[in-house]
């Protein structure tokens, strides 16, 4: 009979284990880094689907059926006739050949696709690990709502999806903002606990403002991707392409035109823009003072030093994404970039988690 054991865990969480356990951490670790790679991949596909207008492609929902592409001439001509019931083949692709169809069809197809793939590779290991005992009794409920939510981000997936096959010739911005989001915090959920499986080290002495200031990073990073998903769903990208000035001032007129004024945030593409802007130098001053701040502690330093560094990559990348009007490399690019930038902030905030406070 195993027998239970109290370690130096790497996450402080996790409480009590069997040896068993204890030697499967880093093995459920690498598994949770994998399918955390293909949900980075995932996001980046998403994002190359929403560029080439192709997310509408397929009318329908199938979790097992639409599995398979259309096998025959006469399935491919039945799945395009649908296509030329929406209201975007009627105002945006009126006259598009059926090879043209197939083009966008493939792009949504293979997004399904991977989404069907993340949950099998998320549910078999899964499974495996239960039935030999090697998942711990803390841990075993993070991995079940990280399934669940997988489940969830199928079904808000077809919903946003949904909102532009009748009214509209594209996505709702707002459903494509919580598609985004869940995805990011499904990402995020699987690399941190990880993280927390993997690392094993000494304490590290750090002021508490220093640790608080990673999370704040983390979050800021979170809602710049948000806005960013609102610039995408409005397609505010391809507009006021000049930088430093927006129609020749650093603030623009007109950013609460829309009444009610709150409205502005999320449907005016003016002020959306302008906010994606704003939060993006916020969140180079926080990167930039943390860096500073990080510079006397060795362990925090480099970590805080790439942080820093990919912030300041990101946010050039982005005024070149603008500044070209978002052809479809750079849009992939920079939607990757952000990922990236995330990334970091987790190791970085997740390395400061373990410390010995100092005021």
């Amino acid at each position: 009979m195993a027998v239970s054991v109290q370690t130096g865990t790497p996450d402080r969480g996790l409480g009590s284990a069997s040896d068993r356990q204890i030697a499967a951490r880093r093995q459920i670790a690498w598994w949770l880094f994998g399918v955390a790679g293909l949900v980075f991949a995932m996001v980046i596909v998403g994002g190359l689907t929403r560029l080439t207008e192709s997310g509408l492609s397929i009318t329908e929902w199938k979790p097992v059926m639409g599995a398979l592409p259309p096998m025959s001439e006469a399935a491919w001509a039945d799945a395009f006739q649908k296509y030329q019931q929406i209201p975007q083949y009627e105002f945006v692709n009126k006259g598009m050949t059926l090879d043209e169809f197939k083009t966008i069809f493939w792009w949504e197809w293979g997004h399904r696709l991977l989404g069907r793939l993340i949950g099998f590779a998320f549910l078999l290991p899964f499974l495996w690990f239960i039935a030999t005992r090697r998942v711990e009794r803390a841990l075993a409920p993070r991995l079940a709502i990280m399934f669940v939510l997988g489940g969830l981000q199928g079904a808000l997936g077809w919903w946003m999806v949904k909102s532009g096959l009748t009214h509209r010739v594209d996505v709702s911005q707002y459903r494509l903002t919580a598609h985004l989001g869940l995805a990011t915090l499904i990402y995020a959920y699987m690399f941190w606990t990880a993280l927390g499986l993997w690392r094993e080290r000494a304490p590290i002495v750090v002021s508490t403002g220093l640790r608080r200031a990673a999370y704040g990073l983390v979050g800021l990073v979170f809602l710049q991707m948000l806005l960013g998903a609102f610039v995408a769903g409005l397609k505010a990208g391809y507009i006021y392409n000049t930088w430093p000035l927006m129609e020749g001032r650093f603030i623009p007129s007109g950013l609460f035109a829309h009444e009610p004024w709150w409205i502005n945030f999320f449907e005016s593409m003016l002020t959306v823009q302008f906010d994606h802007r704003m939060v993006a130098y916020l969140v180079a001053i926080l990167a930039l003072w943390h860096w500073h701040a990080a510079r006397p502690f060795a362990e925090a330093r480099r970590s805080a030093t790439w942080l820093a560094l990919a912030v300041m990559a990101q946010i050039g990348l982005g005024i070149w994404t603008l500044l070209w009007a978002v052809p479809i490399p750079l849009g992939a690019a920079h939607q990757a970039g952000a990922l990236v930038v995330l990334t970091l902030a987790l190791v970085h905030a997740h390395r400061l988690r373990e410390i010995r406070q100092q005021s």
